[in-house]
């Protein structure tokens, strides 16, 4: 089974009901934002740095981070792009 695919079944099992593959060029920024649910993120392929409440988290690939709902927050894709499972 592909990295990807036990990514979703365990989002599946957490209760998360939208699940889906995203992908991102190489250095694409996110302005700040907040979401008004849970989201959790597994970096399946390339990097991704986030950064809240002024402090940068590079989550490399295979990798798992979790973004609590309300949580402002902004994002720089790293320099191999990256593809990641999101749920939320």
């Amino acid at each position: 089974m592909e990295l990807s695919e036990r990514a979703i079944q365990e989002f599946e099992r957490e209760g998360y009901n939208n699940i889906y593959e995203h992908q991102d060029p190489p250095g694409k920024v996110y302005d700040e934002r907040s979401n008004p649910a849970d989201q959790a993120i597994f970096v399946t392929d390339g990097s991704i740095t986030y950064i809240i409440d002024g402090v940068e988290k590079e989550i490399m690939a295979p990798r798992r981070f979790n973004i609590p709902a309300n949580t402002p927050h902004s994002a720089i894709v790293g320099s191999d792009g990256m593809i990641a499972i999101i749920a939320e």
